[in-house]
């Protein structure tokens, strides 16, 4: 990710995000950024996105995140541009990591969860991810596996 890229997003999302400093402005869409390039990333694993899966991602962004149906597409776009462009994870957890609380990491990992049972398999390069993800975010083995245990349930029924 650049930093041309991301003044770029910023000015996209400046018209949403009403009375906030430049600073805030940027610090917001840089985390929702990595957030989506982090969510298309376990979703892209195993080298197909389905409609379910890019539809998933933007039930998360709009849901999650609080962000418009025009603001999810722009910020799924650009979170899959971001994670082209990316040769690591770390770039991406690094911001989560340091923006995010213990119980907000859980939570992206509950969307992490979301996102490789969106349709309806998981596969092992996906279940990669989600652990390599959690673990460069401090979220524990007991905390992710719970997590895949309840989305593994919702599957099933």
């Amino acid at each position: 990710m650049t930093r041309s890229f991301f003044a770029g997003f910023r000015d996209f999302l400046s018209q949403f995000a009403g009375e906030v400093s430049p600073s805030e402005s940027e610090d917001r869409d840089e985390l929702v950024v990595a957030i989506a390039a982090l969510l298309f990333h376990v979703v892209s694993a195993d080298g197909i996105v389905t409609e379910e899966e890019r539809e998933s991602l933007d039930t998360v962004l709009r849901e999650d995140y609080r962000l418009s149906t025009e603001q999810a597409r722009a910020v799924a776009e650009a979170g899959e541009r971001a994670n082209d462009e990316a040769v690591d994870l770390y770039r991406f957890t690094s911001i989560l990591k340091s923006r995010l609380g213990e119980d907000e990491r859980i939570e992206f990992v509950r969307n992490l969860w979301e996102m490789t049972f969106a349709d309806g398999q998981v596969h092992e390069l996906e279940d990669n991810v989600v652990w390599r993800v959690s673990e460069l975010l401090g979220v524990s083995g007991r905390d992710r596996m719970l997590l895949k245990k309840e989305f593994a349930v919702r599957a099933e029924t």
